[in-house]
């Protein structure tokens, strides 16, 4: 069980509820409560900012990965240009299935995420101004500070892009506070920058970090994305070459980890090959530096069947964090296809054993909520189809094979012969990548019958952990600063060390153009990057939404390249009037 796991189990409790008690009236906050949990004795010794820490990595990963009710079906994936609803011919009016049905300041989905990212500010807050009058070394408070600040930035970041200028909070709020201001957005990103530059001089470096936190280069990868977004070309170069001049960062190109020895396989569908680096990036175990993965920048901590681990292998696929609801990583189930149930031959009998199996046949327990565009799955890869290992058959499965042993198509390619079933009901299967999922790894208590891969209807979760940031995403942050110095030259270099572990064809100079970047981003970040945070910061969601994604395409408008500021929050603020974003 790895450290940040074991902190949070410690202390997430205590943590959770001392700051629900962070907005109470101020003169009660003058006392110091000695029968319950509040600040004033929450933050005293160096074991409480630990866990006080701890919780913001916490709230990152649910703020980032939240699969809840209210905002099911990952909006920062769903409606881009690589993905969109899986089943929209029948899409339930609380999945993010389209803009004009969700983009409205009363949904759910938005006033969600600005609570979230809103709250991870307040509790970094809380942290930063307690932390100066604590009996800590000054080491101690430098590098926590640090570590608030940096999630502090990472929570402006998501804000800024999805809704524009927003509040800058920045001291802890300890009384009702109904005057806030809008920031420009030119303001926020700036504030990020001043975090993440004092963060970058104070954590320490990535060999120096236990497996799920962050440490310089992390800051200093959020620095080169945020300069990019200032334009401020030539300190986004510098800042991204510190990460990737560093020498404990490499992109993994050798087969390592978990699996390294053995190759992808899969009885139906006849899947026996060698298998790849890039496969392995994404099998159980493999993606912390423990595991020897020199690529991982920042890994999003889960840990099966331990408190503050959110994953279980004996209850449901959604089970929670109590304290705040956090669901599990749910990507195999919104993601993968649902084939398995009532998936009915040519001859209209059951094709399908009509139950999950851990295998790239099935994709685990998905229920087929979101997929991926034509564009994604066809277009993109059409000029390297064969080469480009990213889109082998192990790493996009393509095809299905009917497993029911009664079937007279038993062993055959359902997408050779395909159902009538199928035909009208699309979303029973599509081709997925298959790092949303764990074939033959999910936990043993997974399994109703291991020998046949068959898993338990509590499946569902992608029982890994996560990348947050990778070291291919910091060399095509700094194609896209080369490409804003008009420096294709060195911009195409960067690509092409991405593409050339992908084992596809290098690219020329004058094919570097901000959408191409976008194109490699999705070929090698898929399902990993948070899409539209990336098509906000650099203006290209509509546009590429009406070129790529044929369901979204029509309804999406103008004015939806941001989000809309929740309407409670500009009810709530009473003492000075919110300014809501143009078009809504």
């Amino acid at each position: 069980m790895n450290k940040l796991i074991k902190i949070l189990r410690s202390g997430l409790l205590i943590l959770s509820l001392s700051f629900n008690f962070s907005c109470n009236e101020g003169e009660f906050l003058k006392e110091v409560p000695l029968d319950f949990y509040s600040p004033e004795n929450s933050f005293v010794t160096k074991e409480d900012f630990e866990s006080a820490i701890t919780e913001l990595y916490s709230r990152i990963r649910y703020c980032a990965y939240q699969t809840g009710d209210a905002s099911g079906g990952f909006p920062y994936l769903n409606s881009t240009d690589i993905a969109h609803d899986g089943r929209y011919q029948i899409t339930a009016a609380n999945r993010f299935g389209g803009h004009t049905t969700c983009l409205v300041s009363t949904n759910g989905t938005i006033t969600t995420h600005w609570n979230s990212w809103f709250k991870l500010i307040a509790n970094a807050n809380t942290i930063i101004n307690r932390i100066e009058s604590a009996e800590l070394s000054d080491d101690v408070k430098r590098v926590y500070t640090a570590e608030a600040k940096l999630m502090r930035a990472f929570g402006y970041r998501y804000l800024v892009y999805l809704y524009g200028g927003v509040p800058l909070n920045l001291e802890e709020v300890t009384s009702p506070k109904k005057d806030y201001t809008r920031a420009t957005k030119e303001e926020v990103l700036n504030q990020i920058i001043k975090d993440a530059t004092e963060a970058a001089e104070a954590l320490p470096g990535i060999e120096d970090v236990v497996d799920g936190k962050v440490s310089n280069l992390v800051a200093y990868h959020l620095l080169a994305e945020t300069y990019i977004a200032l334009q401020k070309y030539d300190e986004a170069i510098e800042s991204a070459s510190i990460v990737i001049n560093d020498p404990n960062t490499s992109l993994m190109t050798s087969r390592f980890g978990s699996m390294a020895d053995q190759n992808p396989h899969d009885d139906y569908l006849k899947l026996s090959q060698p298998g790849d680096v890039y496969w392995d990036l994404f099998r159980v175990n493999n993606q912390n530096r423990s595991s020897g993965n020199k690529e991982a920048l920042w890994v999003i901590q889960y840990e099966p069947d331990v408190l503050g681990g959110v994953l279980t292998s004996t209850g449901s696929w959604n089970a929670k964090n109590t304290q705040r609801g956090e669901s599990a990583n749910v990507l195999e189930r919104i993601a993968g296809p649902v084939a398995w149930m009532t998936f009915v031959d040519p001859d209209g009998k059951e094709g399908m054993l009509q139950k999950p199996q851990s295998n790239y046949n099935s994709g685990g327990h998905g229920v087929s909520l979101m997929k991926n565009t034509e564009w994604f799955l066809y277009d993109l890869w059409e000029s390297d189809w064969d080469n480009d290992i990213r889109n082998a058959p192990h790493n996009i499965v393509r095809d299905v094979v009917y497993n029911n042993p009664n079937s007279a198509y038993y062993g055959l390619s359902a997408v050779e012969y395909p159902s009538s079933t199928w035909i009208n009901q699309i979303w029973r299967w599509y081709p997925y990548p298959s790092k949303i999922t764990t074939p033959g790894q999910h936990p043993d208590e997974l399994y109703a019958d291991k020998e046949n891969s068959i898993l338990k209807s509590t499946a569902g979760s992608t029982f890994r952990d996560n990348y947050m940031l990778r070291l291919a995403e910091t060399y095509l942050l700094r194609a896209e600063a080369y490409l804003g110095k008009n420096d294709l030259v060195n911009a195409a270099k960067d690509i092409n060390i991405v593409r050339e572990r992908a084992k596809a064809k290098p690219i020329s100079t004058d094919k570097v153009t901000l959408d191409y970047i976008l194109d490699e981003r999705a070929r090698e970040l898929v399902y990993e990057e948070p899409r539209r945070i990336t098509l906000h910061r650099t203006g290209k969601l509509v546009e590429r939404v009406r070129k790529y994604n044929n369901l979204n395409k029509d309804e999406i408008q103008d004015h939806h390249g941001l989000w809309p500021i929740p309407h409670s929050f500009i009810e709530a603020n009473t003492d000075v009037e919110i300014e809501q974003n143009p078009g809504y």
